[in-house]
């Protein structure tokens, strides 16, 4: 059975842990809002430019001469499965969620007989798939030396993904990561981002509804040419983003867990140690006692 000092060096182990999870609690605290302003001030941009896309992509729909991101190869062979995680850990579940949603996906392409690769941004994402899909990653890009992330680190995805699609050796590119909600939810998306998956029901009827409105100058094959690669970075930022404040999210929630069962543990301890104590009082006033009576 344990000692006193058993007891006291396990709860001196135990406060130590707790004051470095409250510290890591109230750090990812003060880097959440920061991070929630940011990804909260991408979503108009990324959404109206969706909505550009999707209006011009309405109007050049089946035509040759349309831009190969929206085109497409007219093949869907090979697919390209870009999975962004954290770089860090002590997030809860929150890079299993985004691999997990990943591996689903992996796991429906290949049953459809699909060829798949994969590109990790993000250490947690690769050290977790290269145990099940090691044999399909084509790369991996490190954001470890990143402290904010920005236009900069989306344009290095933007340009890997699209370098191979222009090669040819994809024909389908998807994105997944984690949409933010709020400090406890954490949504793992999938988006496909080549060949540009739009709503083109939704765009011709807002074509119709402003029918005569809108005169492109140059033609929309042109526009979309420029507008295509911005679409695609500004997609990217947009789920970097969310990721990195989904990850001070459940950061903060983690880390808050584990002080409380921090406490708790001690709490428990405290009373063993007690417990203990008294026991050992106990039988020590019970033997001088016993060795009075005696004599």
């Amino acid at each position: 059975m344990a000692s006193l000092k058993d007891f006291r060096t396990r709860i001196a182990s135990v406060k130590s842990t707790q004051k470095i999870t409250k510290a890591l609690q109230m750090v990812a605290a003060s880097k959440l809002r920061r991070a929630q302003q940011a990804a909260e001030a991408a979503r108009p941009y990324s959404e109206k430019i969706a909505g550009t896309v999707a209006n011009l992509a309405a109007s050049v729909q089946g035509s040759a001469s349309a831009p190969k991101l929206l085109r497409g190869s007219g093949k869907d062979e090979v697919h390209l499965v870009v999975v962004a995680t954290s770089e860090r850990g002590l997030c809860g579940g929150f890079n299993t969620n985004i691999v997990k949603k990943s591996r689903e996906l992996v796991a429906d392409l290949l049953a459809q007989g699909k060829q798949v690769k994969i590109l990790t941004v993000g250490k947690k994402g690769r050290d977790q798939l290269k145990r099940f899909y090691g044999e399909l990653s084509i790369g991996h890009i490190d954001f470890s030396s990143v402290r904010t992330i920005g236009a900069a680190q989306s344009k290095e995805v933007a340009d890997k993904m699209t370098s191979v699609f222009e090669a040819g050796e994809i024909d389908v590119a998807h994105f997944v990561y984690s949409k933010f909600r709020s400090v406890i939810s954490q949504i793992p998306t999938v988006q496909q981002l080549i060949p540009v998956k739009v709503d083109l029901t939704e765009a011709e009827a807002k074509n119709d509804a402003n029918s005569g409105v809108y005169e492109y100058e140059p033609s929309e094959e042109t526009i979309l040419e420029a507008l295509l690669p911005r679409y695609l970075n500004s997609q990217i930022l947009r789920g970097l983003l969310e990721n990195n404040a989904g990850f001070y999210g459940a950061q903060m929630g983690a880390m808050d867990n584990a002080t409380r069962n921090a406490g708790d543990l001690i709490k428990k301890l405290t009373l063993q140690m007690n417990r203990k104590r008294q026991a050992m009082i106990t039988t020590e006033l019970t033997e001088i006692i016993a060795g009075a009576q005696a004599v």
